[in-house]
């Protein structure tokens, strides 16, 4: 007969994510370590471009509009 799924056991499946989790994060500061800062600024490179030719930014911070908003909300 098979084990129940973590699923129908709300404990069992925090207690997995939390073990999961742990090992997660271990991986994620390895990769972070080892990641090439140079390498990924000119992979990325193509994409910020395409971003910057097809949305430029508004003229403005969106302050002045965010204190509008505020003054109507008063």
């Amino acid at each position: 007969m098979s084990e129940p799924s973590p699923l129908s056991d709300p404990k069992r499946w925090m207690a997995a994510w939390r073990l999961a989790g742990a090992d997660l994060e271990r991986i994620r500061q390895s990769e972070l370590r080892r990641v090439d800062t140079g390498q990924a600024v000119r992979a990325l490179a193509g994409a910020f471009l395409y971003a910057r030719r097809h949305f430029p930014p508004e003229p403005t911070s969106g302050l002045v509009e965010q204190q509008r908003w505020f003054a109507r909300l008063r």
